[in-house]
């Protein structure tokens, strides 16, 4: 079964929505940091989901003359500011909040309700998990994990997976601390809990913040395209080789494509011209996702001067 990114956000904006709400409430009746802690993260995940969803819709706007390459770049923008938020609300209240319950703990309640809570969140959190694994599965071929997440141009599934990641570790961190607190009698542990949870928070943040980042300053696109545009390229009559392609991925579906070639020396610049066109039309036919393709008459000589100029830099 295929899960766009779309199903998988509102997947996880509904399990973080209910269970936000839940622990907060658990938080208020039995006054844990930890537990306060990941109603906080619920709450941000939550607002994370909704600016995915934003940045999702407006990157399949349409390009027009004022943005002729597309929209896709708003998808990079919004996931670096989720990476943000992660960090700055969600890690930032967690470490506040368990600082201030080591220095001052809350007397030690009934944990019923909060090991009620977290068992309900780690059935939502983890059918969310689930739906977010199955979709990165069927994009990731035979890539690992931790590669296929370096190799995305589409980072909204990834996105939703490391925060439900976050999410199941912060729920597993909350209950033992919860746990020792009452075994132990400490209630500073709880504060601890939190504290741990704001690592997990930071660290996760950071790994999202660096594939945005990449992103939004401009990876090239996969291999896989390149060698297709290639193909397609040098299949053409009156090409006689293509030294090479430029890529710039400008969205998860919005490619700048710029291609080196040598023309047969006898075409007349009408000629050229037809083929560059079926170039074109051929790459379309391929249903490539290149939003602007640029083909540059150039020998093979200046192609790889290029390429020695690009290295020096």
């Amino acid at each position: 079964m295929a899960h766009s990114p779309k199903l998988v956000v509102y997947a996880a904006l509904a399990a973080n929505v209910g269970i936000a709400i839940a622990k907060f409430v658990a938080a208020a009746i039995s006054g844990s940091s930890a537990m306060l802690s990941e109603g906080v993260h619920s709450l941000v995940d939550s607002v994370n989901e909704v600016l995915l969803l934003h940045g999702l819709r407006r990157s399949q706007l349409p390009p027009n003359r004022e943005n002729p390459l597309g929209y896709g770049r708003e998808l990079y923008f919004w996931s670096f500011i989720v990476a943000l938020l992660v960090l700055a609300l969600g890690a930032g209240f967690s470490l506040y909040e368990g600082v201030s319950h080591i220095r001052s703990p809350e007397p030690l309640r009934d944990p019923t309700l909060n090991y009620i809570v977290l068992a309900v969140g780690v059935l939502f959190e983890g059918t969310s998990w689930w739906l977010s694994l199955k979709s990165v599965q069927r994009k990731k071929g035979r890539l690992g994990y931790f590669e296929a997440f370096r190799s995305t141009r589409d980072p909204t599934t990834f996105t939703v997976l490391f925060e439900d990641t976050a999410a199941l570790l912060g729920l597993a961190i909350a209950a033992l601390g919860i746990y020792l607190s009452h075994a132990t009698g400490d209630a500073r542990i709880d504060g601890w809990a939190s504290i741990g949870i704001a690592v997990v928070l930071a660290l996760a943040s950071a790994m999202l913040a660096r594939e945005s980042k990449a992103l939004l300053i401009g990876e090239p696109a996969t291999p896989n395209l390149l060698a297709k545009v290639c193909g397609i390229a040098g299949r053409v009559e009156g090409v006689e080789a293509v030294n090479g392609v430029l890529t710039l991925q400008v969205g998860p579906d919005h490619v700048l494509v710029a291609i080196s070639a040598a023309f047969d020396d006898r075409l007349t610049t009408v000629e050229i011209e037809e083929v560059v066109r079926i170039i074109e039309a051929r790459t379309k036919e391929a249903g490539l996702p290149i939003v602007a393709l640029f083909i540059k008459p150039q020998t093979p000589e200046r192609w790889r001067e290029r390429l020695r100029e690009l290295d020096g830099n």
